[in-house]
């Protein structure tokens, strides 16, 4: 994360005579705080490793209402023998509406495969964030893949 204020007034005393903070400080602190509680914060975060299914509606977020910025991160750790298939899809509701955006689908079949995506959704506090998996695997070995997803939320 990076800070685009005025780096600290240390040539400045932080105390003054009275004990009390000198303003520079303070509108050095001040300007800190206010960056700290604009910066998005991290929700809630789930991993799954070594997967070979499809994983259904899963809470990622606790239904509170506001702008979040949801990604994931995928990667085939074992290839199926013939061809195999995965999507993410995050799941929402704004203004009442129940909303779902998905990730391309993952398709190369090999241990390099992988696939990421990050989007930004307005949410209602009438019910949580989702993360589920479509997953498709054929052949006689199947696919398995690891998944990183994580939910922010982020002030205007």
């Amino acid at each position: 994360m990076s800070f685009t204020f005025a780096p600290p007034p240390i040539r400045e005393r932080f105390d003054g005579p009275d004990g009390s903070t000198r303003r520079p400080w303070v509108d050095w602190l001040t300007s800190l705080t206010s960056q700290v509680a604009s910066s998005p914060s991290r929700v809630r975060s789930a991993a799954v490793a070594g997967h070979a299914a499809s994983i259904g509606a899963t809470d990622l977020a606790d239904g509170t209402a506001g702008l979040y910025r949801l990604t994931y991160y995928a990667r085939i750790s074992a290839a199926a023998v013939t061809s195999s298939s995965l999507t993410v899809t995050f799941g929402f509701t704004d203004g009442g509406v129940a909303c779902s955006v998905s990730g391309t689908a993952i398709t190369g079949n090999t241990t390099a495969t992988m696939g990421t995506g990050t989007v930004l959704v307005q949410s209602d506090a009438s019910a949580p964030i989702t993360y589920a998996t479509t997953y498709a695997s054929n052949g006689a070995g199947e696919m398995t893949y690891t998944l990183y997803v994580m939910a922010e939320a982020v002030a205007l």
